[in-house]
């Protein structure tokens, strides 16, 4: 009989309605992934011992054991999993069990290579990759599910399972499938989708180059490395990839649910740039979301990468519900050009960085530094030289400092009154196909617009085009170049309730399906922003433009973008100087009632955000957290009855804070005035 795998939904399903809060230990969740697979019986009761020393409450387990599990077809062992379980509960430390989903064995492959994902350019990935399976593959799927079955009904109500762990890192590997069946499972989508195939040629303005369709055999996913997909096709392919990953998701999710009762979750690789799905889609059918994240060594404000990781999972978990960082490092990891080492200090203060900002925990990948395989000098809470090492004795301070904030576990970050708007298949649009600068990245506004608030110590969420937008006095969108029309009327609605929006260039260009909206830029604001723009300027490789206004604080140079701006109810506050843009509006305002709309047509340098954010602060009563020093970093999280407020002192030398409490990690009484040391943390319970 052939296999048919369910039809991908060409709208993702409605999360079900919110679970629980989930209670994965007695108080923070520490540990990381275990893999005594790899390890002699004898080196497993050490470990056990020396988790115990470290506060270790957590391990994932089984992440990549199908295969030494599962031996061959039909064929499986369970003898050391179920010994290393017992083992694990009878310490008292809990078991998130991972499906092992994201690993198939080499038997499967070899039996059915057809499984594996297809590029672009046509080349079938061989074995030995991340996630070596194609969303769209029915034998898979058979395969998998068989597996995850027998797993849930062996451990499904084991007491030590406090949490399940779908496959890993979805996407991360197999993100794009191109092969024939993938084709299959898209025509598919889009029929679902758009209704018919007139609908798809009138979306994809298919008239362009006379690429129309006549019938459903004809479209195909976008191949080859022309570089040129129609926009709608681009768009149209990526919305339906995530949403076959996640249809996967699904379906594992709903074997575990028949077994067990215990939450599911899967982790997540949320950052600044585009993701590999979209993941603000994903969120709401975890029990808890889940976060792996890592620092690029490149990066010159690493910290403030990890700050805007946090608030966006907590803009994507809803409620601001604590979330889980479920995996992070403890030094290095491997998959960089060059891998750097933590600095003495980082690991706490990066790990309470994530916890300040709403997870329930710290985890890292992984417990022991393995010695063969791919990931051999990837990091771990045990490294290679044992417990002799700096990274141990930091592991095991980390350990009693979450220990020492059990009682943080389940409270939520206070509530933002400025927010970030970030959308996945914006920037998607943004950094493919044939634009009129493809040198730019979404992430650059993301991260500018945040360190400015974030250097300020002004909270700020950063939440889905889906998000609701009542409680946000100040909201941002940076070049979300495609738009929904029920986004852009949330949008359009801050300024009227007495909000201030500020848009900045290529946002609101195109509709949901990658169509430009004509009447002039940034068309689904225009009327909103009082101001429009005619033609776009980007500017060539080393062009600077000059451009002046009181609320930058003096003129500066801006590079890459700049746009012809006209004035319809706006008024100019920053023009350009310079170029044949000389004289031109820059960054206008429109008053809107009590609110505002603020339009900024090129990517300002650091500095002139910071001005355009302090008058942005002053003119809509934003508040830091609290007094500081420059270089602390403050966050509060809030219970029934209490506060914590985390101090996190980024800078090489100690610095003060207006603040006072009890620190949680000395047990001191502490304040009006708090000096933080440098490198250090202190959590006041207020």
């Amino acid at each position: 009989m052939e296999d048919r795998l369910d039809a991908v939904p060409a709208r993702v399903p409605a999360p079900p309605e919110a679970p629980p809060p989930v209670r994965l230990a007695d108080g923070l969740a520490y540990g990381g992934d275990y893999n005594p697979e790899q390890w002699p019986r004898e080196v497993w009761d050490e470990d056990v011992a020396l988790m115990r020393e470290a506060g270790v409450n957590l391990v994932t387990l089984g992440v990549f054991a199908w295969g030494t599990v599962e031996t061959a077809d039909g064929v499986r062992d369970w003898s050391w999993m179920d010994d290393a379980i017992e083992l694990l509960h009878g310490s008292g430390i809990g078991v998130d069990l991972a499906t092992p989903t994201a690993a198939p064995p080499q038997w499967l492959l070899t039996a059915h290579p057809e499984i594996a994902p297809v590029l672009a350019d046509g080349y079938r990935e061989p074995a030995g990759g991340r996630n070596a399976w194609c969303p769209a593959s029915p034998v898979y799927r058979r395969f998998a599910l068989r597996h995850v079955e027998a797993l849930a009904e062996r451990y499904g109500r084991h007491p030590a399972v406090r949490l399940w762990h779908v496959g890993n890192e979805l996407g991360g590997g197999n993100a794009r499938c191109h092969c024939e069946r993938s084709a299959e499972a898209f025509r598919e989508w889009l029929e679902r989708r758009h209704g018919s195939l007139d609908a798809v040629n009138a979306a994809w303005g298919t008239a362009q180059w006379g690429h129309r369709y006549d019938r459903w055999e004809e479209v195909m996913p976008p191949r080859g490395r022309h570089g040129a997909p129609n926009p709608g096709l681009f768009l149209d392919y990526e919305r339906y990839s995530s949403d076959a990953l996640l249809a996967h998701y699904l379906a594992e999710k709903e074997v575990l649910g028949r077994h067990s009762d215990a939450p599911v979750t899967t982790n997540l690789m949320v950052g600044a740039g585009a993701q590999v799905v979209d993941y603000a889609s994903w969120a709401p059918h975890t029990a808890v979301a889940a976060n792996d994240h890592y620092t690029s060594v490149d990066d010159p404000l690493r910290e403030q990468d990890l700050a805007f990781s946090g608030d966006r999972m907590r803009g994507m978990s809803g409620d601001r519900r604590p979330w889980l960082l479920m995996e992070s490092s403890t030094g290095g990891p491997s998959w960089q050009q060059r891998n750097r080492a933590k600095d003495p200090g980082e690991i706490v203060r990066h790990s309470l960085g994530h916890v300040a900002r709403g997870s329930d925990g710290a985890m890292f990948f992984q417990w022991r530094a393995s010695t063969a395989g791919a990931e051999q000098f990837h990091s771990a809470m045990l490294p290679h030289s044992g417990t002799r090492s700096r990274v141990w004795r930091e592991v095991v301070e980390l350990g009693r400092h979450l220990h020492a904030l059990a009682e943080v576990r389940g409270t939520t970050v206070e509530q933002a009154r400025a927010a970030i708007v970030a959308d996945d298949v914006a920037g998607w649009a943004l950094q493919h196909g044939l634009k009129p600068h493809r040198g730019l990245r979404y992430g650059r506004e993301l991260r500018e617009w945040h360190r400015a608030l974030w250097e300020r110590r002004i909270l700020c969420d950063v939440v889905p085009s889906t998000a609701d937008l009542d409680e946000y006095d100040l909201v941002i969108v940076p070049t979300m170049l495609v738009v929904d029309e029920a986004a852009a009327e949330r949008l359009r609605a801050v300024p009227e309730r007495g909000g201030t929006l500020l848009v900045t260039y290529l946002s609101g260009v195109c509709d949901v399906n990658g169509q430009v909206i004509t009447g002039g830029f940034p068309g689904a604001f225009r009327d909103v922003l009082g101001a429009w723009t005619d033609e776009f300027y980007p500017l060539q490789q080393g062009e600077r433009v000059r451009i002046d206004g009181d609320v930058l604080g003096g003129p500066v140079a801006v590079e890459d973008w700049t746009e012809r701006v006209h004035l319809e109810g706006a008024e100019a506050t920053v023009r350009y100087e310079s170029s044949s843009l000389g004289g031109g509006p820059a960054v206008t305002r429109r008053a809107v009632g009590d609110g505002a709309a603020w339009y900024v047509s090129a990517p300002l340098p650091s500095d002139a955000v910071d001005g355009l954010v302090r008058r942005l602060a002053e003119e809509t009563g934003l508040e830091p957290t609290a007094e500081t020093d420059p270089g602390i970093e403050a966050v509060r999280r809030v219970g029934d009855d209490r506060s914590y407020l985390f101090l996190l002192n980024h800078a090489g030398t100690d610095r003060k804070a207006e603040a006072e409490g009890h620190d949680l990690l000395t047990g001191e009484r502490v304040g009006p005035t708090v000096t933080v040391p440098a490198g250090g943390v202190r959590v006041l319970r207020e």
